[in-house]
């Protein structure tokens, strides 16, 4: 087993935080702040007890192996590299290079380099399980240890396999962790529905200060059932998004999704205070990713 205990987090402060929200600055619901504490626990009861054992381990990859990541779970996205990703990213995204997605040590490296590369000045990578690894309702746990420095934009996030009720943002987006860089520690998740999204000033999230989300691993965790989604960093909820009855414009999440991990340099959010480039290389490091269904 590896890395067998993670910081056990205690709640310190509680406070509202609002502001305006533009596609740039997404705007902020709740924040908990927590420091760290003694390492007590080992990585598999990390997260919300789960001790009845409602939950099946449906999907996994544990990254014991070394190379590429596995092509039977992965896939590439590189399709908005023209486009900037509608986020004007400054990164771009390569496919199958092992310089920019790397699985060694028994961990997943996705590395955001500062090179000249079709036409961008960085490259990174954004891998995706789409059609290799889709689920409705369900856990999913990713622990990682996140890149630190102004520019750096990590995502662990999930999108519709099928965009059965349209194009972003009406068939929805689950953010399950966000991180820029020039807001250090500060972690967000979020959703995104033709109802709330960034675009109409609507926009659901929350977030929770980790002290120590570069230096450690750790786990980000959304639930998600018919009623509400749940996300949580290791056992603390920092937001939840509840199912309202009124139909797909403010609940998508009655279909099939996939998961994303990648690392955006810059952008409208992330490369808002500018790109320091005298931190490249980067990397988010992942050491497993989990998906749980009821039984």
């Amino acid at each position: 087993m590896k890395k067998l205990s993670i910081p056990v987090l205690s709640l310190i402060a509680i406070f509202i935080l609002s502001y305006s929200n533009t596609k740039a600055q997404k705007p902020v619901a709740i924040q908990k702040v927590i420091s760290e504490s003694q390492l007590l626990a080992s990585k598999e009861k990390a997260g919300p007890d789960r001790s009845n054992n409602e939950y099946e381990l449906v999907w996994s990859d544990e990254f014991n192996y070394s190379g590429l990541p596995d092509s039977k779970k992965w896939s590439y996205d590189t399709a908005g590299n023209i486009t900037g990703w509608g986020n004007n990213e400054a990164q771009y995204y390569t496919s199958a290079c092992l310089k920019n997605s790397e699985v060694k040590d028994g961990n997943l490296f996705i590395n955001a380099i500062k090179e000249d590369f079709e036409g961008r000045r960085y490259t990174s990578a954004r891998l995706v399980t789409k059609s290799k690894g889709d689920w409705l309702y369900g856990r999913v746990e990713v622990r990682a240890k996140l890149p630190d420095g102004r520019g750096m934009w990590p995502a662990i996030w999930m999108l519709p396999t099928d965009w059965v009720y349209g194009g972003w943002p009406a068939s929805g987006e689950i953010d399950i962790m966000e991180n820029v860089g020039y807001d250090p520690y500060v972690i967000v998740g979020s959703a995104h529905t033709e109802l709330y999204n960034h675009m109409k000033g609507t926009h659901k999230n929350g977030n929770i200060t980790i002290s120590d989300c570069y230096t450690e691993f750790h786990n980000y965790i959304l639930e998600w059932d018919a009623s509400e989604y749940r996300v949580y960093v290791d056992s603390q909820l920092f937001f939840t998004y509840k199912n309202d009855g009124t139909g797909y414009q403010s609940w998508p999440f009655d279909k099939p999704f996939h998961l994303l991990l990648n690392v955006a340099v810059g952008g409208n959010w992330g490369g808002q205070k500018g790109i320091d480039d005298t931190i490249f290389p980067r990397s988010m490091v992942v050491d497993y990713v989990r998906v749980y269904q009821k039984k």
